[in-house]
C-alpha cells in the first residue's frame, strides 16, 4: 500500500494535495480504492458548491457498493477529474496522479495542519 509523504489525509480515507496557492487536488487514497474494490462509476454534481469540511461533494460506486465522499477541509469545487467519466478505473490504478477526483479553491491553507501526514495515516490503516 503506497501512503506519499507529500499529501494529507483524513480519517475517512481522502487525500489533499495543495497544487498553486489555495487550489488543491483531493481523492481517494490506495487503501480506501483496495477496500472498494473495482471502481465503476465517480459521481461529483458539486462543482461550483461551496462545501465545508467532511461533508459529501459526491459519491463512488464500485462492483459491490457505494460510499460517499467527504471534502477533508472547507473549500469550493471547481472542476471534476474529467477522465473518470471514462475511466473511472484510474482510481484503481493510480490513486494518487491521474485517479484524482476534484480540484478545489481552499478557503484557509491552515486548515490543512488538522489533517493526517503520512505517518499518521500510516498507523490508522496499520
Amino acid at each position: 500500500m503506497t501512503i506519499p509523504q507529500d499529501l494529507k489525509y483524513t480519517k475517512d480515507h481522502e487525500w489533499i494535495k495543495l497544487v498553486d496557492g489555495n487550489t488543491a487536488l483531493i481523492g481517494i487514497t490506495d487503501f480506501a480504492q483496495s477496500e472498494l474494490g473495482d471502481i465503476v462509476y465517480v459521481d461529483i454534481t458539486s462543482v461550483g458548491d461551496d462545501v465545508k469540511a467532511n461533508e459529501t461533494f459526491g459519491t463512488v460506486e464500485a462492483v459491490k457498493t457505494v460510499s460517499d465522499l467527504f471534502l477533508p477541509i472547507d473549500g469550493t469545487i471547481v472542476e471534476v477529474n474529467p477522465e473518470l467519466e471514462n475511466e473511472p478505473e484510474l482510481v484503481n490504478s493510480d490513486p494518487y496522479g491521474k485517479g484524482w477526483m476534484a480540484k478545489i479553491t481552499v478557503a484557509n491553507a491552515a486548515d490543512l495542519d488538522s489533517l493526517l501526514d503520512a505517518e499518521a495515516y500510516g498507523k490508522l490503516v496499520g
